[in-house]
């Protein structure tokens, strides 16, 4: 054998790995990538959040008495952008629109400071916190466009295309309207009425506004579809079909009940 050359059975030297690969692998390695991770999973959640708020759904707190019994203040709500939208509004959804304009009064602002105001204003932009409703307000479609909406008849009740409603839905010891009223709905717009209509400052005490009393479609957020907290109240919200199924299309958009 050649004095040169190494044994059959030698095992070729490995290279020990480079201080600074092994320095890599510790903990601050370590460290370093959960926190990245837990980056990536945060921001992954807001936008996520962020889509289903702008497209799908977005959570309310009510803070009136104008939807009892059907909804009592402290309720959240989720309410569904898809309609209006790829759906269309029905009589008796009860929706969420913005301000048409001189319903709400200014909300007060309250500050608990900076840092406190910053965190709720993210939080509710990208949905994680519902939206208040201090400048939008929560009523049920009782006038689709071109509806003729009045009250009252001689049984007191609200009619519609010359339908009389039982409002089922109505708090216990209300009435249809304190206040006559004779309308026809224009295009584009809807006329909506709160379930406690003696507490309700709704399209019937707005008449004599510019809009006279309708809320424009394209002010619609969306419809109300679940009350989720408290839990003691979870439960779909109806649209209570049965109460306009005798109303007839109206004559202007053949939109029937």
């Amino acid at each position: 054998m050649d004095e040169h050359q190494p044994p059959r059975d030698a095992v070729p030297e490995v290279p020990s790995e480079p201080p600074q690969r092994r320095r890599r692998s510790g903990p601050v390695h370590r460290a370093l990538a959960a926190l990245r991770e837990g980056v990536v999973v945060v921001v992954a959640s807001v936008v996520l959040s962020l889509l289903v708020k702008t497209f799908l759904v977005q959570a309310f707190f009510i803070p009136s008495i104008s939807m009892e019994n059907t909804l009592l203040v402290g309720d959240r709500i989720l309410v569904s952008r898809l309609t209006p939208g790829p759906f269309d509004l029905q009589r008796g959804d009860i929706v969420v629109f913005e301000d048409p304009g001189g319903w709400l009064k200014p909300a007060p602002q309250v500050s608990r400071g900076p840092v406190l105001d910053a965190v709720e204003t993210a939080l509710t932009f990208v949905g994680l916190l519902p939206q208040t409703s201090d400048q939008h307000l929560v009523k049920r479609v009782i006038g689709l466009p071109g509806d003729s909406v009045a009250c009252c008849d001689e049984q007191g009740r609200t009619t519609v295309n010359g339908a009389p409603l039982t409002e089922d839905f109505l708090k216990p010891g209300s009435i249809p309207s304190q206040v006559t009223f004779s309308v026809v709905v224009p295009p584009g717009s809807i006329w909506v009425e709160g379930d406690n209509r003696q507490n309700s400052g709704d399209s019937r005490f707005h008449l004599g506004d510019p809009g006279g009393g309708m809320v424009p479609v394209d002010d619609v957020v969306g419809r109300a579809v679940v009350t989720v907290w408290p839990l003691d109240r979870l439960t779909w919200l109806s649209r209570h079909a049965e109460v306009f199924a005798d109303v007839p299309a109206s004559a202007s958009t053949g939109s029937g009940g």
